[in-house]
């Protein structure tokens, strides 16, 4: 399953961790994603969402 909101596409993202020695390695930024109950099409169904889209209303939450 794509790690990846279904209301505004953000994915991960890709960058270094580098130690105080500077040893460099590879990393990904996940997206903070939820499993919510949310109102599409009219249809209940779940969703992964990211919090910010949660947060700013553009999903449509169900009780």
């Amino acid at each position: 399953m794509a790690n990846r909101c279904e209301i505004c596409g953000k994915g991960p993202v890709v960058g270094r961790n580098v130690s105080h020695a500077h040893n460099v390695t590879a990393r990904r930024f996940e997206p903070n994603l939820q499993r919510v109950r949310a109102k599409v099409d009219g249809t209940v169904k779940r969703i992964r969402v990211c919090t910010r889209c949660i947060r700013s209303n553009r999903v449509v939450k169900v009780a």
